[in-house]
C-alpha cells in the first residue's frame, strides 16, 4: 500500500472523487503543513497554525497508480489560485501536492509541467509540490462528509463543480 496527500481547498470536496475509485483503501480528511501538533478544526480556521486542509489517501498501487491520483487531483482544483480554492479563501485552503517519496515528487513535477504545457489554463500554475509533513486526522464529523450531509456538501461544492465543468469537460 502507498500513501498520497493532497490539499485542494475544503477537504469535504476532496474525498468523494478519490474514495469511489477501485484501489483506494481509505481517504481521510485532515490537516498538514503546519507547526502545531494535533490541531483542531477551530485552530486551523484561525489561520495561525500554518496547516492546510488536506486528504490522506491509502491506495493499492497495483490497482491505481500515483500518477493516476495526481491527474484526478488536478481535475478537482484550480491550480492557478494560490490563495484558496473557490469560495474557500486563505492559506489553510492552498493547493499543495505533498509527496512521500522521490518518485512521487518526480511524478507530480512532471505532471505539473505537462499541465502547464497543455495550455488549459491562461495563468501560471501555482500549486506547490512539497515534502509530506505530519498528517493529523480531522474530527469525525468531517470524515466522508459528502455521505453524512449530502445537502450541505452539494451547496459547498457547487462553485467547484461549475469551474471544473468549464475547465475539464
Amino acid at each position: 500500500m502507498e500513501r498520497a496527500i493532497f490539499a485542494g481547498g475544503c477537504f469535504w470536496c476532496m474525498v468523494k472523487p478519490f474514495e469511489t475509485l477501485e484501489g483506494i483503501l481509505s481517504v481521510r480528511s485532515g490537516y498538514t503543513g503546519g507547526h502545531v501538533e494535533n490541531p483542531t478544526y477551530e485552530q486551523v480556521c484561525t489561520k495561525t497554525t500554518g496547516h492546510t486542509e488536506a486528504v490522506e489517501i491509502i491506495f493499492d498501487p497495483e490497482k491505481i497508480s500515483y500518477a493516476d491520483l495526481v491527474e484526478i487531483y488536478w481535475a478537482q482544483t484550480d491550480p492557478t489560485d494560490a490563495f484558496g480554492q473557490f469560495e474557500d479563501r486563505g492559506d489553510n485552503y492552498r493547493p499543495v501536492i505533498f509527496y512521500t517519496s522521490k518518485e512521487q515528487k518526480r511524478i507530480a513535477e512532471e505532471s505539473k509541467l505537462a499541465l502547464e504545457a497543455s495550455g488549459r489554463f491562461d495563468r501560471p500554475l501555482v500549486t506547490k509540490i512539497e515534502p509530506a509533513c505530519p498528517f493529523y486526522v480531522a474530527e469525525d464529523y468531517h470524515q466522508a462528509f459528502y455521505r453524512k450531509n449530502p445537502e450541505r456538501y452539494a451547496l459547498s461544492s457547487q462553485r467547484r463543480r461549475e469551474f471544473l465543468e468549464r475547465k475539464w469537460q
